[in-house]
């Protein structure tokens, strides 16, 4: 029945537009999801490569701080080992200077008792021409009342025989031998070497809360090292602590 059909025609195509409409809507919609899922990816792979150079910049520029270290503390080992070897060849030069000083101590007692046992023989021979010359002279007068000559005199027959030639040997004795000044080249080693120690003493060591008050200090002559202001001798290197000005002796009055 051809009314029949077309209202079968008429009910079956807006079923199949509507289909198909909703069909178009979706497919758009997924396009569109898809499309969002896309440029998040997108987003991503963007933010993973700027991560990612970042990353490898620090990541060099750690190599590089690494490498730095490493070779700073090579150069740190071996300052450390320059350092052991120039405080060795100071503690070398300061053990040769202590024993220096030990052998000029013994020969300043060497020097002293022979002094002394000049001395004594200075007095010998002075007691020697007090008994001779009265009796010379008592010789003379009994030669000149027989008509005989007088003998010559001490200092006539030779002059070592003479007092005053003693009294002079006597101040050249007595005469102390001045030191002779340590090379500047010397004094100038060991006065760095003694900064380095004291230098490297100072970052070794913690601070303390409370500090005494450190005794009165002085520098050595010889080997530079401070020691105590009233220490007659170092006790490094054995020399003898000498005033830079010492105090003149007093002049005894004539009597």
């Amino acid at each position: 029945m051809p009314g029949g059909r077309g209202y079968i025609v008429s009910i079956v195509i807006p079923g199949l537009v509507c289909l198909y409409i909703s069909r178009d809507v979706k497919l758009r919609l997924k396009s569109m999801a898809d499309e969002q899922e896309i440029m998040c990816k997108l987003e991503s792979i963007k933010e993973i490569r700027n991560k990612t150079l970042q990353m490898e910049k620090i990541k060099a520029r750690l190599k590089a701080e690494f490498e730095a270290l490493e070779s700073e503390e090579r150069h740190l080992k071996e300052y450390k080992q320059e350092m052991d070897l120039l405080l060795q060849e100071k503690m070398a030069h300061v053990e040769e200077l202590r024993l220096i000083h030990a052998d000029i101590n013994v020969m300043e007692n060497t020097i002293k008792q022979s002094e002394n046992d000049l001395n004594k023989l200075l007095e010998s021979t002075r007691r020697l021409h007090d008994e001779y010359k009265p009796l010379k002279e008592h010789v003379d007068a009994l030669r000149m009342t027989l008509g005989l000559q007088r003998l010559p005199d001490l200092c006539e027959e030779e002059e070592k025989l003479s007092l005053d030639y003693f009294e002079k040997q006597k101040a050249e004795w007595q005469t102390e031998p001045q030191e002779p000044p340590i090379p500047e080249s010397l004094a100038a080693a060991a006065a760095a070497a003694q900064q380095l120690q004291v230098a490297r003493k100072q970052d070794t060591r913690q601070t303390a809360t409370f500090r005494q008050q450190p005794p009165p200090m002085k520098a050595c002559l010889s080997c530079h090292q401070q020691i105590h202001r009233n220490a007659p001798i170092c006790p490094l290197c054995k020399a003898k602590s000498r005033s830079r000005n010492p105090k003149k002796p007093k002049r005894k009055q004539d009597e």
